[in-house]
């Protein structure tokens, strides 16, 4: 059974980046409740380009197949955008004696994220969807490893 609830957000366009004027959430409901012992411990990605799809154990976040971290976590995608960061020849924001930004450090440092990031949040308050949750601020504080 597909359950619905048409709550629009509302993101206003403070810049030419965002088109989207409301968004539609959706979710799965079944008439039987959900039973932990029993929901899958894995999630499934793949993206373009990928030889193969990718299968990851959920508790972990590491991939079923070789036991190493998923290419989709933070630690992986921040190693690849550092990488970038350095070919284009950019100036790190600030960062350690190596010259190294910390995740934490480059996330604060993208203002159109932290725009957007703060419109969100106002827009699940304002459709009545509740607050946004925060994570421990220590999970971002790491270093890339650039290989």
């Amino acid at each position: 059974m597909v359950l619905s609830f048409k709550r629009g957000l509302r993101l206003r366009r403070k810049s030419g980046i965002w088109d989207m004027k409301s968004l539609w959430c959706e979710g799965l409901s079944s008439a039987e409740g959900l039973q932990l012992g029993k929901a899958p411990c894995v999630s499934v990605n793949w993206t373009l380009g990928d030889g193969q799809l990718e299968a990851v154990n959920t508790a972990t976040g590491r991939r079923r197949d070789l036991g190493t971290p998923s290419r989709l976590c933070k630690h992986v995608l921040f190693a690849r955008w550092s990488r970038l960061h350095c070919k284009l020849g950019l100036v790190p924001v600030s960062g350690g004696e190596d010259g190294r930004l910390m995740y934490s450090e480059a996330k604060m440092a993208a203002r159109p994220y932290q725009a957007v990031k703060q419109q969100w949040v106002r827009s699940l308050q304002d459709a009545g969807l509740g607050t946004w949750v925060k994570k421990p601020p220590e999970q971002d504080h790491f270093l890339s490893c650039l290989s």
